[in-house]
């Protein structure tokens, strides 16, 4: 065989497997680029960019429905959810965000949450509790039982002790009626009208020696002289008088008196009485003035020292720190029960909120030809390359069939 007949039969499959191969390389290259679009002049080049950048929009859109519609379900995320949230997550998380929380309020260097506290508590004590206190005491039976359960418990039961029944014999007799004011009282007592007053009923009332005493001697120069007598000489008039009290022994009586003082020898009929009138009187002063009272009382309160005091119990209590895994239990047990109730509808309210097709169309527009071709490749290079030398095949078998039906010709 001649040369020139060699190539002709050889030629064919090697231009086919040639221009099988790069072709299909030509081929999966233009699906990205060229990257940007080339012009010449005002003309756009034809296939330029390549066909993926240029519906790159378009392939957003059909990549977020693709993964929106048989990916990430409702049903999908749902059953993801109730995955994540599962009750030891549930646990651990809100566990971790309470001792965050505590480690938080030891830490606190700026005092912001002791100004947060604090103007919860005034806010709370101030102003919320008055609109409640007002809201409350129009009710009829407003405190009735706890005002009668104070009155029964501690004002029925209530006694002096020795040394208190002492101390406030001592009070009355010292600084409440001392002789001075004794004495100022027993002139202001006899006037000339009383002294009248009393000298005539001693006349008319009394009978046999007294009466006589009275209707010879009577009342009315002796207490005139007494009188008389305290005003002139108002020192030995109170020098008289303590010693009249201390020889009638008017402390002791006093003090026997206030520990015989007892709501319990009263009958039961001015017992019940009084404690009507004592939770109306109570009633109707909190009805009345108990929120300007609240109010006014809040205002005095120093909050941020009050708060301050409160967090630091808080953050060095023990029986705080022992009650966090007692509480995450039970706040997790009580999201774990709303959860299952609610989840589905959660998730459905969730999805739009979060718009993860439009995150996902929006990825896949950021991202650029470069990044999108090198992905497209990390993921099917192999595949891709098995195109090509696949077109090298398909090219170089018909090259060959084209070489067998010339030797046969």
């Amino acid at each position: 065989m001649e040369l020139t007949h060699f190539w002709i039969f050889l030629i064919p499959p090697i231009a086919g497997g040639i221009i099988g191969y790069f072709t299909n390389d030509l081929a999966i290259n233009m699906l990205f680029r060229p990257y940007r679009a080339i012009y010449i002049g005002k003309q756009k080049l034809p296939f330029t960019p390549g066909l993926i950048p240029s519906n790159q929009e378009r392939l957003a859109q059909k990549v977020s429905d693709t993964i929106m519609g048989s990916l990430l379900t409702p049903g999908e995320l749902q059953k993801l959810a109730q995955r994540l949230l599962k009750l030891e997550r549930l646990e651990a998380a809100i566990k971790w965000l309470v001792k965050l929380a505590l480690e938080q309020i030891k830490q606190d260097k700026e005092q912001k949450s002791i100004t947060i506290v604090a103007n919860i508590l005034r806010d709370l004590f101030g102003q919320s509790l008055p609109r409640m206190l007002r809201i409350f005491a129009r009710k009829e039976d407003f405190l009735e039982v706890q005002i009668n359960q104070v009155f029964d418990q501690i004002l029925l039961d209530f006694k002096l002790s020795e040394a208190q029944a002492k101390q406030f014999a001592d009070w009355i007799l010292e600084i409440v009626l001392p002789p001075d004011v004794l004495r100022r009282l027993i002139v202001d007592f006899l006037t000339e009208r009383n002294i009248q007053i009393i000298d005539e009923g001693f006349r008319e009332k009394s009978s046999g020696t007294y009466w006589v005493v009275a209707n010879l001697f009577g009342l009315r120069n002796s207490l005139l002289r007494l009188r008389a007598f305290c005003l002139e000489e108002p020192g030995i008039t109170n020098a008289r008088l303590k010693e009249l009290t201390f020889s009638l022994e008017i402390r002791d009586r006093i003090r026997k008196w206030l520990l015989s003082l007892s709501l319990q020898n009263l009958p039961v009929a001015t017992v019940r009485q009084l404690r009507k009138t004592t939770r109306d009187a109570v009633r109707n002063y909190l009805q009345n003035r108990g929120a300007d009272f609240i109010h006014s009382l809040s205002d005095s309160i120093d909050w941020e020292n009050v708060a301050s005091i409160a967090l630091k119990r808080v953050g060095s209590s023990a029986m705080v720190i022992s009650s966090v895994d007692i509480v995450s239990q039970e706040l997790a047990l009580i999201l774990d029960r709303y959860l299952e109730k609610d989840l589905e509808k959660i998730v459905a309210e969730v999805i739009p909120i979060l718009s993860i097709d439009q995150v996902i169309i929006s990825r896949v527009m950021a991202t650029t030809p470069e990044n999108l071709e090198s992905a497209v490749q990390g993921i099917v290079k192999s595949e891709l390359q098995a195109i090509v030398n696949l077109g090298g095949v398909l090219g170089f078998t018909i090259g060959l069939l084209q070489t067998v039906i010339l030797f046969f010709n």
